[in-house]
C-alpha cells in the first residue's frame, strides 16, 4: 500500500481574482482516488453477499417481477444490478466511477449476464418512461452541497419511470442515525485498523466524516460529507417532485419507520 492522504476536495482549474490565482475545488465524490482507495472496504465480501437477501426483499416491497426494467442509480461495482439480472430482470446500472463500472461489466461477462452499465452523473442521467423501478442503495443519495441537485436527481428519476413506476431510496435517516450515533469508532478490516470520526452540523442537516486507515507503517485519511434527511423530509422531497405517494419504511422488510427502524427506506410511487 502506498502512503496517501486524501482530502475533502482537490485543487482544480485556477481562476484569477484580483491578480490572485484562486483554485476551484473538486467535491470529494468526484475524486476517483477516494472511490479507488475505499472501494474494498465499502464493498467487502459480506456486503456483496448481502445483495441476495436485499434484492429478494426489494422485489417484494416494490411488487416487481422478473422481466421488469430496473435502474440501479449509483450502482457502484454492480452488486445490486447483477443480482437483479441473475433473476431475470432487465437492468441498467449508472455510476460516475469508471473503475467500478469496469469491475461490474467484467463480472456480468463472467456470468453471461446482460446488464447495461452507463458512465454518468446521476444529476444528468435521464431516460424518459424507460423503467418500471429505480433503486438507489447504500446511501448513494445526498452527496451534493446544493440541495437543488438532490431535487434534480429525484426529478430525473420521476421522468425516467414508466407510469405507475416506483423508486426506492435507501439511506440512513436522521432518526436512525441519532439512535446509534457515535462520534468516534474503530474496527479491524482486511488486516488494517479503520478509525472513523463523525460530526453532525447545520442543525442536523449535514454529516461530516473522517476515515483513517492504518496498516503497517501506512496511513490513509479521507474526509467526506453528505446531507441528512428525516423521514418527513424524504417523503416531502418525493411528493414535491411529482410522486403521487411516498411511503417511508424502517427496513427492506417494510417495517414502520419508528423507534425500531434500522434504515430509512423511502418508496415513491408515480
Amino acid at each position: 500500500m502506498i502512503p496517501l492522504t486524501l482530502i475533502l476536495s482537490r485543487k482544480g482549474r485556477g481562476d484569477v481574482d484580483g491578480g490572485v490565482i484562486m483554485q476551484q475545488v473538486k467535491p470529494w465524490h468526484e475524486d476517483d482516488s477516494f472511490w479507488q482507495t475505499w472501494g474494498p472496504f465499502m464493498f467487502g465480501a459480506q456486503r456483496i453477499a448481502d445483495a441476495v437477501e436485499e434484492v429478494t426483499k426489494i422485489a417484494k416491497l416494490l411488487n416487481i417481477q422478473p422481466g421488469a426494467s430496473i435502474l440501479d442509480l449509483g450502482c457502484g461495482i454492480g452488486r445490486i444490478s447483477l443480482e437483479f439480472a441473475r433473476r431475470g430482470f432487465r437492468v441498467t446500472g449508472v455510476d460516475r466511477t469508471i473503475r467500478y463500472l469496469e469491475q461490474a461489466r467484467q463480472q456480468a461477462e463472467k456470468e453471461n449476464l446482460n446488464v447495461e452499465f452507463i458512465h454518468s452523473d446521476m444529476r444528468a442521467f435521464m431516460r424518459p418512461d424507460a423503467f418500471d423501478s429505480v433503486v438507489s442503495m447504500y446511501t448513494t443519495f445526498g452527496y451534493f452541497e446544493n440541495q437543488a441537485d438532490d431535487r434534480r436527481v429525484v426529478n430525473n428519476i420521476y421522468i425516467s419511470l414508466k407510469p405507475a413506476g416506483t423508486v426506492l431510496i435507501d439511506i440512513h435517516g436522521k432518526e436512525t442515525l441519532a439512535k446509534i450515533f457515535q462520534e468516534r469508532q474503530w474496527s479491524e478490516r482486511e488486516g488494517a485498523i479503520l478509525l472513523q470520526e463523525h460530526k453532525v452540523i447545520q442543525n442536523w442537516s449535514w454529516m461530516q466524516t473522517r476515515w483513517i486507515l492504518l496498516k503497517g507503517n501506512d496511513r490513509i485519511e479521507s474526509n467526506f460529507s453528505h446531507r441528512l434527511y428525516s423521514g418527513t423530509e424524504m417523503a416531502a422531497l418525493l411528493t414535491g417532485c411529482g410522486f403521487s405517494r411516498a411511503d417511508i419504511y424502517g427496513s427492506f422488510d417494510g417495517i414502520p419507520y419508528d423507534h425500531l427502524a434500522r434504515r430509512l427506506v423511502a418508496v415513491g410511487r408515480k
